[in-house]
């Protein structure tokens, strides 16, 4: 197996879990009585939070609601489509 097609299998369940992981984060808070800091939240908060912490100095609350996972959402999505897609670059590579 070489790097190339070694990539796609690595990157593509990661980039899948992480967007997992922001979906679960936007149901956590709909909860604000959940307490992040306990388990099993924290293994939601803990991988997310280093993605949204910076981007919410960027993007601030529009109406008091965190709009910041849902903008990682479609970061990941994009970046899965133009790498790990049908005419993705690295699915390109690897079927050369």
């Amino acid at each position: 197996m070489t790097a190339a097609t070694a990539i796609p299998w690595i990157l593509g369940p990661f980039l899948g879990l992480m967007i997992l992981l922001f979906i679960l984060r936007i149901v956590v808070s709909w909860y604000p009585q959940i307490d992040l800091n306990r388990l099993p939240y924290n293994l939601v908060a803990w991988p997310t939070e280093p993605f949204l912490a910076p981007m919410r100095k960027i993007v601030p609350p529009l109406g008091g609601v965190d709009i910041t996972p849902v903008i990682w959402i479609g970061v990941f999505s994009l970046l899965r489509e133009i790498l790990l897609g049908q005419q993705g670059l690295l699915t390109i590579i690897a079927s050369k």
